[in-house]
């Protein structure tokens, strides 16, 4: 069955349509896309993953055509972003 898988860094964003076995976990389609050695700063201990913008589970199974995102931590403090804009 075919899904993608997206990840973007700060500098760059990769988006693969790869065919995996029915039943694969979003863990399985991450591993199968060869992300993890193009952007060896993903760590799935950490990272968050999720499902057409919902976050997910490492085991969750895919269904056809889903698109698996990997998201990167969230490295802002929001009070201080927020006194940048007055």
């Amino acid at each position: 069955m075919q899904v993608g898988v997206a990840y973007a860094s700060r500098f760059k964003q990769t988006w693969l349509s790869l065919d995996v076995p029915e039943g694969s976990t979003i863990a399985e389609a991450i591993e199968r896309s060869g992300l993890l050695a193009q952007y060896p700063e993903i760590d799935l201990r950490e990272n968050r993953v999720g499902i057409f913008g919902r976050l997910a589970k490492l085991d969750a199974v895919l269904k056809p055509g889903e698109r698996v995102e990997i998201y990167r931590p969230i490295t802002a403090d929001p009070e201080t972003i927020e006194r940048r804009d007055r």
